[in-house]
């Protein structure tokens, strides 16, 4: 980057609205670290381009796409800027990007975008399985084989299943769903640390590493200064 650009601050600032399987982010951006999560991500700029590095590459542009798993980070946002976030499991890449594509750029134009955009179906009886069991669990420890047992699949198929139709290991899935359940606990009302304990974390710093894991930020940086909504 050029010595004469300012990166935004660490802190995000601004409104998070919270769906089953989607978030909608309004507001200032800080940069991140490269990080890989899993979700579609859409990031709207509103008033000025953005800047992102997508597996090593820099794009600019006013709306930038990174699809789930792919390692990016956030190098400069300037101004407002709207991001989407969206389960891939359950909305599929093309649909999210025709769904948001002429939808008003605002968090309500966004929410009632994905509330249409259309699901896709899971197929297969026994991920349904391995998955209700796997939400049933959160609060505590979530063993591989008792999913796999409720699944009535050896530990192999479920791994296998999962990387083929998932997309990613039951262990990063199980991570994923207690920084959704903790996420959405801080969104209730519960303290940092209550939540964590809530999504079955072992404290509210076990918390935070998994979110900058996944999201390039820390608690305290991506919560200090947002304002939550948790959506019906």
């Amino acid at each position: 980057m050029g010595s004469g650009r300012r990166l935004p601050a660490a802190e995000w600032t601004g409104q998070l609205w919270l769906g089953r399987d989607y978030g909608l982010i309004h507001g200032e951006l800080g940069r991140t670290t490269p990080h890989a999560h899993y979700a579609h991500q859409l990031l709207l700029a509103v008033e000025q381009p953005l800047t992102i590095s997508l597996d090593g590459a820099l794009h600019t542009g006013r709306q930038l796409f990174v699809p789930a798993m792919r390692s990016h980070a956030i190098i400069e946002a300037p101004g407002v800027v709207l991001t989407v976030y969206a389960e891939p499991l359950l909305i599929d890449a093309q649909a999210l990007q025709d769904a948001v594509r002429n939808a008003e750029l605002s968090l309500p134009g966004l929410d009632q975008a994905l509330r249409q955009c259309p699901r896709q179906a899971i197929q297969d009886p026994r991920i349904e399985r391995a998955l209700a069991a796997l939400d049933a669990a959160l609060v505590g420890k979530v063993p591989a084989a008792s999913l796999a047992a409720h699944a009535h699949l050896s530990l192999s198929q479920l791994e296998r299943l999962f990387a083929s139709q998932v997309g990613l290991p039951v262990r990063r899935l199980v991570l994923w769903r207690r920084l959704r359940l903790a996420m959405a606990l801080v969104l209730a009302g519960k303290s940092v640390t209550d939540a964590a304990h809530g999504a079955g974390f072992a404290d509210s710093a076990h918390f935070s590493r998994t979110l900058k894991a996944l999201f390039g930020v820390t608690a305290r940086q991506a919560l200090q200064g947002i304002e939550l909504r948790l959506l019906e």
